[in-house]
């Protein structure tokens, strides 16, 4: 795969000269400028066009909004679904459907969100055909939580930040109630999106109940995913690990501290455990938003960032909402094996903040026995105030400072040979990614093994939020960067091609939400991390979290 023939290289190396990064954002700029103009009306007329007419969202933007950068504001409409032009060549193997979940309204009659992972769900897929069109659209999730927000123009269930306000102390208690037996927890699922081995589709956010099946074609919200089994509890981790063969998930336990381990078949909705893990680190578990595994162990991580039962009680939000950093009750990692359930590893590490593991492996000596496993996670420097950061009040008030937090790849060793201490290092230079790295995806062959390259979100700093995508060489330990002035990108999602044997060999595809109001996805070549095309849409999107891969049957 290689450029348009009129394109320039967009990969900025972290090696060119400052001299060599400005003439090429030069000649891309005049380039895709040029291009803009001649393309951006005919987008506007053709590309609007749905089969039904679009919903608005609730109530419309504050006139402070339409100040704010695309990202952080509501999309304009509930619906809509269109054909985009395509600037550049697509591969003619790519055929399929890209998904995409995430925030999509930041607001409620008069009351407005308070955090990222607040909005209310919102889909958008762009399907690529085998002629070389791109048909896109998006959708609101119809979850309970946004549906009764509708009606009600006013919050009715507990977000991540924020909880409806009582009225008078028996409607306190009464929540209270709710909260316990977990009524009024959200089922806002919109934070991951997944195929499963049977071909559904399901979103899911960190509440049990907020797991939900889609249609990827037409994006309706066929209903939840009712889980058929009696572990019961509220929440789960929002990132299962999901193959054709199984479904792995943490529960975090609350009551008893600890996680369970499960996995459910393709084709059920019956989870069963595999194994349990207790707390170490004090009376309640550690925030698991995300986990990892290798061939033979699912690694379950102990962070000191704590499920906080007093804040959840409060009223008003905390500076770290449900969570409290107890860095006294220190970090573990756990190791239980997939097929006994049995802890083949517990070791203290040095304390960490991840929101997203990557991958993991397992080391083995001359004789092939397992000697340690290696996980590699975006770690921020044991810094919860990334959190904080991430509120939109931060997000929607960058005047070109540069606050967001460092962050790094690091990589966790758990010794095999009954060591109570494991090791966490850095794997690269931060400053090759702009000390600026998460939400990344690898090419899925190679999970649970050893691999050499991910793709993730990374900085061009001065900045407030993650404003480039990063291919990284964990094995020559440098990164290819790629950006564009004002753009904030969301996670680069690695689709390989057909029959590759090269691990890079395939594209990455990411949705861009530009300073200027626009929107476009953008697919790069997994290899040489140059784009080859971009389709614009004919209005801004918000930011989204993590999508999928539906590929065409």
């Amino acid at each position: 795969m290689g450029l348009h023939p009129r394109q320039s290289p967009v990969t900025v190396s972290n090696n060119n000269s400052a001299r060599n990064k400005k003439e090429g954002w030069y000649l891309r700029k005049t380039f895709f400028d040029s291009k803009r103009d001649r393309t951006r009306d005919h987008l506007m007329i053709s590309n609007v066009a749905s089969h039904q007419s679009p919903a608005s969202v609730p109530e419309r933007e504050s006139c402070a909004e339409h100040r704010n950068h695309v990202a952080w504001t509501s999309v304009k409409q509930e619906r809509w679904e269109g054909e985009l032009v395509v600037e550049g060549e697509i591969p003619s193997w790519l055929n399929g459907t890209y998904l995409r979940n995430g925030p999509g309204v930041w607001h409620i009659g008069e009351f407005n969100f308070g955090h990222l992972f607040d909005g209310y769900a919102m889909l958008v897929k762009v399907h690529f055909e085998k002629n070389g069109r791109l048909i896109a659209g998006h959708r609101q999730i119809e979850t309970e939580a946004y549906k009764a927000a509708k009606k009600n123009k006013k919050l009715c269930y507990r977000e991540f930040s924020v909880s409806p306000k009582p009225d008078n102390f028996l409607a306190y208690v009464g929540e209270l109630a709710k909260l316990f037996s977990g009524a009024s927890l959200t089922d806002n699922a919109n934070n991951g999106i997944y195929k499963l081995g049977d071909g559904r589709i399901i979103c899911l956010t960190e509440t049990q109940k907020g797991s939900v099946i889609v249609d990827p074609d037409t994006l309706d919200t066929l209903g939840k995913f009712e889980y058929s089994d009696p572990l019961g509890g509220f929440i789960q981790s929002s990132h299962p690990i999901v193959t054709d063969d199984e479904f792995l998930t943490l529960l975090p336990d609350l009551l008893n501290p600890g996680y369970l381990v499960v996995r459910m078949e393709p084709g059920t909705n019956e989870r069963k455990v595999i194994g349990r893990v207790n707390c170490r680190g004090g009376p309640a578990p550690g925030w698991v938003h995300s986990f990892t595994m290798t061939e033979h162990y699912v690694v379950v991580p102990e962070m000191p960032l704590q499920y906080s039962v007093q804040s959840l009680l409060k009223a008003e939000p905390s500076a770290l909402y449900q969570f409290e950093w107890r860095p006294e009750r220190k970090a573990f990692l756990h190791v239980v094996c997939k097929a006994s359930g049995k802890i083949a590893a517990s070791v203290e590490v040095p304390l960490y903040m991840v929101f997203h593991f990557i991958n993991a492996y397992e080391e083995k000596d001359k004789d092939g026995r397992v000697i340690a496993v290696i996980a590699d996670c975006c770690e921020h420097n044991a810094d919860t105030t990334i959190i904080e950061t991430l509120s939109l009040k931060n997000l929607r008030s960058f005047h070109g400072q540069d606050v967001l937090p460092d962050a790094r790849v690091g990589r966790f060793t758990i010794p095999f040979d009954g060591s109570q201490f494991g090791k966490l290092e850095t794997v690269m230079d931060p400053e090759e990614h702009g000390r600026g790295v998460d939400m990344c995806s690898i090419n899925p062959a190679y999970l649970g093994k050893k691999y050499r390259y991910a793709y993730a979100i990374g900085a061009k700093r001065p900045c407030n939020f993650p404003n480039s995508l990063t291919k990284l060489d964990l094995v020559k330990q440098k990164a290819k960067n790629w950006c564009e002035e004002g753009i904030v990108p969301s996670e680069p999602l690695f689709v390989a091609r057909p029959g590759a044997t090269d691990e890079d060999d395939g594209v990455v595809i990411s949705m861009i939400s530009e300073k200027n109001g626009g929107a476009y996805v953008v697919l790069l070549d997994g290899s040489t991390f140059e784009e080859i095309a971009r389709a614009r849409f004919p209005f801004g999107l918000p930011y989204g979290f993590h999508g999928c891969w539906v590929p065409e049957n």
